[in-house]
């Protein structure tokens, strides 16, 4: 059986992130893990995290606005999204990066 149009399309938006830049490295054992991924910009640090594809509240990705300044702990978030896979990465490939 084939995967559903929104199962294909957040596979798509997964390709593109791949080629935009993203590390993507499972952070879990098996095949369906959870998957992690991170680019650096010049001005941003970007971070998704894929719990699943078929959960609608399984994933997040979070924006960093990178700073010359040296700051205590983690840099400061400036955008964050939650919700499905298909959700999540059509935000962070399409409104973060400029579709």
């Amino acid at each position: 059986m084939g995967d559903s149009p929104e199962m294909a399309a957040a596979k798509r938006l997964l390709d593109v992130a791949k080629t935009g830049g993203f590390r993507f490295q499972r952070i879990a054992p098996g095949p369906d893990g959870p998957l992690l991924g991170v680019r650096d910009t010049a001005g941003w640090r970007d971070e998704i995290f894929l719990g699943g594809f078929w959960n609608p509240d399984s994933c997040h990705a979070i924006r960093r606005r990178r700073l010359s300044l040296v700051v205590p702990g983690a840099l400061p978030i400036a955008q964050r999204v939650h919700g499905d896979a298909l959700t999540v990465l059509h935000t962070v490939v399409c409104d973060w990066s400029g579709c």
